[in-house]
């Protein structure tokens, strides 16, 4: 089920203030992953307000988000920790700039849609993390682990957009 969506190119303070909510989603959804025993790896919350913040408000807003909410995770919870997060900077400007180009061209959002959007940004992450690692097992832990974090993406993240699509 397909359903009209326009995204709103935000700009300057409005682009901003959205970037902040969701930068806040996005400190707190982790935080609650946490409280589950891999959680994090599982579930991969940190990506999961850049895919809102790019489909809904577009690029500006999307890579505000996908790089302010790993750094102030990291600065403020210490997760993710160093050594991981220039690969989850790459994958969360990946997913920005992929998430912002679909909603601009298809002005819609469907499961398909954004299964296409997840599946390009991990594929994508997953090599570079692998050539940074050297390490193919490393690049494509997301597949092995965080499936149920790629489906939350996909379908809360639909869910999410469906209810927001006239806002």
């Amino acid at each position: 089920m397909a359903t009209t969506f326009y995204p709103l190119q935000l700009r300057g303070t409005q682009a901003l203030l959205a970037a902040v909510g969701c930068v806040v989603g996005g400190l707190i959804l982790p935080q609650l992953c946490h409280l589950i025993p891999q959680g994090g790896l599982m579930l991969l919350p940190i990506y999961f307000f850049t895919l809102f913040a790019s489909y809904k408000y577009g690029l500006q807003t999307g890579l505000l988000t996908a790089v302010l909410t790993p750094v102030c995770n990291s600065l403020l919870f210490g997760m993710p920790h160093g050594g991981v997060l220039l690969p989850i900077l790459i994958k969360s400007v990946l997913l920005a700039v992929v998430a912002a180009g679909v909603a601009r061209k298809f002005r819609t959002v469907n499961i398909w849609l954004l299964l296409g959007v997840v599946l390009t940004y991990q594929v994508g992450g997953s090599l570079v993390e692998a050539a940074l690692t050297h390490s193919l097992a490393i690049g494509f832990q997301d597949f092995r682990i965080g499936m149920p974090g790629m489906v939350l993406q996909v379908v809360g993240g639909y869910a999410l957009m469906r209810r927001n699509i006239k806002q």
